[in-house]
């Protein structure tokens, strides 16, 4: 079997706590709406507004009178708490309080969350950068220091009102929710069931192998689309910036890595020998966590097509994917959890 590794890590996380969404839940995010919000708090927009590629959530830049311009963000109603958004603002506050680069949001009054309108939402700087060249062994260590980190700082305490990334969230509920729900066409059905159901067990498997393995706070979401890479002759930073901590919670570090590997068995295994050069410079690694890459891997996959399925209400999501659900799309599907079995079952990518 070919060992050749796209990087699937890059679409969109899925949901983690939602409750009864509304059938259009941005339907009064109007251009007006998020000027008004941006007044709100107390600043004054000039006008500019430029919508950015987001579909978990809603996000604007915001060009501001005599002040740098803002990116608004506006929380899908109905998936966090207010809480848990609290605890993914107090975990960039503490990163940046440590001159990590995150992007973290800006306090006004105190308040780094605000409400207006039935909505709530953050402001943060606008950042600029380009996607890092992760063929570069020097890029991959200087992302594994920081990532390393992140993760010493995120390792001090827990979260309380965010989940963890486990088997029952990321796999078997989004397994129930798809079958219970209809989206499977009947004739790839029973495929898709036994694909879906091998996969889990060999996900268990693998966690069993792992042993115990310590939980942290996470990025989460750690792909190429979430990292800027920033040479600023102005300030003179140079190096990675990670933005979007909305989907962080509670899991194995290795989590925040994998998503960073692409390509044939023997370069993951070099691309991770760089980033471990960097990560351990600040947090040990654990080498029984590399028994969960590819279980890591097929959770994200499952979770993924139940995470398109539960935002099909929103308008947003056939005009941007309207592959999903077709007779081809599931087929794929079990195809690629088949890939998966096998490759859970193979030795761990250790390092040379």
């Amino acid at each position: 079997m070919s060992h050749r590794r796209r990087n699937k890590a890059s679409p969109p996380p899925s949901a983690a706590t939602d409750a009864v969404a509304p059938e259009a839940p941005f339907a009064v995010l109007t251009p007006d709406f998020v000027l008004d919000a941006i007044e709100s708090v107390g600043l004054r927009p000039d006008g500019r507004q430029l919508a950015l590629n987001s579909y978990e959530n809603r996000v604007y830049q915001v060009g501001i009178e005599d002040g740098p311009m803002q990116v608004a963000k506006f929380y899908r109603p109905g998936r966090w708490s207010d809480a848990a958004i609290g605890e993914e603002h107090a975990l960039t506050a503490e990163l940046a309080a440590r001159e990590i680069p995150v992007a973290a949001p800006v306090a006004i009054a105190g308040n780094t969350l605000h409400h207006h309108g039935g909505l709530r939402f953050a402001l943060f700087p606008r950042l600029a950068g380009r996607a890092p060249e992760l063929s570069d062994p020097a890029t991959l260590e200087w992302m594994g220091r920081f990532i390393g980190r992140i993760h010493a700082v995120g390792a001090v305490r827990p979260f309380v009102a965010r989940p963890a990334l486990d088997i029952a969230s990321f796999g078997v509920e989004p397994r129930d929710w798809l079958l219970a729900h209809g989206f499977i066409p009947p004739d790839v059905l029973p495929a898709w069931r036994s694909s879906v159901d091998q996969a889990l067990d060999g996900v268990r498997r693998a966690f069993e192998r792992a042993g115990r393995i310590r939980s942290l706070r996470l990025h989460g979401d750690c792909h190429m689309g979430n990292v800027l890479w920033q040479a600023d002759d102005r300030t003179g930073f140079v190096g990675p910036q990670f933005v979007d901590f909305d989907d962080a919670r509670m899991g194995p570090a290795v989590q925040d890595l994998w998503m960073l590997l692409s390509g044939e068995r023997h370069d993951m295994a070099r691309q991770l020998a760089d980033v471990l050069a960097g990560y351990e410079d600040f947090m040990e690694f654990s080498p029984r966590e590399l028994h969960l890459v590819e279980a890591l891997r097929t959770l994200r996959l499952i979770h993924y097509s139940a995470w398109l399925a539960r935002r099909w209400h929103d308008p947003a999501f056939p005009a941007a994917f309207p592959w999903f659900g077709t007779q081809r799309y599931w087929q794929d599907r079990v195809l690629e959890l088949r890939e998966q079995i096998a490759l859970m079952d193979e030795p761990p990518l250790w390092t040379p």
